[in-house]
């Protein structure tokens, strides 16, 4: 998945916005919270990094291409990092992605969530 292609799909995801930083990294939020993180990359495909459940966390850490996201798994939290479509192709990327997006807006207030008509 390239960089355009990963920002592509991110925009179909429901009330998002894009911003570049940390060091150029794509970040993508919903209702201002981070979702999907991609960039840091020396090979064609950015590395992409995005939020799991505790089960997917446990399975991808050890799957080749996958790696827990620096700085967000050793704080605790269940963020995987593909980078490189070794044990994951752009499919399944994207309902990664896609299950990254509904996590995060799920654990926004309701009143954010029906704001942003995610409530549905």
């Amino acid at each position: 998945m390239t960089l355009d292609d990963y920002n592509r799909f991110c925009a179909t995801l429901p009330a998002t916005t894009r911003v570049v930083q940390w060091g150029g990294a794509h970040v993508w939020k919903v209702g201002g919270k981070v979702f999907a993180i991609a960039g840091w990359s020396d090979g064609r495909d950015p590395a992409v990094t995005f939020k799991v459940s505790e089960l997917a966390y446990d399975i991808l850490r050890e799957q080749p291409g996958c790696r827990p996201a620096p700085y967000l798994a050793s704080r605790g939290m269940t963020w995987i990092q593909r980078v490189s479509s070794e044990s994951m192709d752009d499919a399944a990327l994207m309902d990664y992605l896609a299950e990254s997006h509904r996590l995060v807006a799920r654990k926004l207030p309701k009143k954010t969530q029906q704001a942003l008509g995610l409530d549905r």
